[in-house]
């Protein structure tokens, strides 16, 4: 029996003009990398865009280093499809011309196709870029023939889940258990993904089924931030997924290094100086 948990990181602190990292998103993708050795994934997956490549490359070091591996030992997967969702579209109100989300909020907020699952492509504010719906399909197909590799194939809005039995789970774990209370002989697949903030929102749109305006317009990501999900298999074939944390920075706090607020419109919340 086994279980996943999908990993999506952030990019740290970006230099856009030059597709790179600043000297504080190396920082923190330092920092990040020492999470990351602790724990035990299965594969990598990455942006090739250079902003995430370079985080990505840096915690894959310190991974192998901390494993004690040869560098062939755990390779990273590279796709296009987890690229930057950048599909330039003007917003009605304020004339703001640019990536297809950060809308004024009398706008998004009384955008009824934004609210719907299936419609939300079709908005005609989307349909402004003709390839940004294409592209959402791209991804989450690519997700699904990920997913489908690891015995999770996509069905109707959820997961089957390959070799397992209709065996249904009757209660939460108990205050104080751990994975190995709860899951005895159970393995974990942990699959990792260092990315953009806009393509993370795509990817749980698709797998949480909420629409993408309302994770892009919502919620902000902050560099370098660890999003975690995992399947809950209550009914033994079936599976879906939760969130566990969301846009987690705490492994800056140990090098007392603060909240980058690349992308936000607003002072980030400083957890520490």
């Amino acid at each position: 029996m086994s279980y996943m948990k999908l990993i999506f990181i952030r990019h740290g602190d970006p230099n856009y003009e030059d597709d790179c990292l600043t000297a504080k998103g190396r920082r923190e993708a330092q920092l990040l990398a020492q999470r990351v050795a602790a724990w035990n994934v299965n594969e990598f997956h990455a942006s090739p865009l250079g902003r995430a490549y370079e985080t990505a490359s840096i915690c894959l070091d310190e991974y192998r280093m901390a494993k004690k591996n040869p560098p062939e030992a755990k390779e990273m997967f590279v796709h296009d499809w987890l690229k930057e969702f950048y599909f330039p579209v003007t917003d009605p109100i304020s004339g703001r011309h640019g990536v297809p989300w950060d809308f004024v909020p009398s706008f998004w907020t009384n955008e009824a196709a934004f609210f719907d699952r299936k419609a939300w492509p079709d908005a005609p504010v989307m349909q402004q870029s003709p390839e940004l719906k294409e592209k959402y399909l791209e991804v989450c197909d690519s997700t699904d023939k990920l997913l489908a590799r690891h015995g999770y194939i996509r069905t109707d809005n959820h997961y089957r889940v390959a070799g397992k039995e209709a065996v249904y789970v009757q209660e939460t774990a108990a205050p104080g258990s751990t994975h190995a209370d709860f899951n005895p002989g159970t393995n974990e697949t942990v699959l990792v993904f260092f990315a953009h903030f806009g393509i993370i929102c795509v990817l749980l749109s698709h797998l949480l089924s909420i629409p993408f305006p309302l994770l892009s317009c919502g919620m902000f990501l902050a560099p370098s931030s660890v999003t975690i999900l995992g399947t809950e298999e209550r009914w033994g074939v079936e599976a879906s997924f939760r969130i566990q944390v969301a846009g987690d920075t705490t492994h800056l706090f140990g090098g007392a290094e603060a909240i980058s607020c690349a992308g936000a419109y607003y002072s980030v919340f400083q957890e520490h100086k």
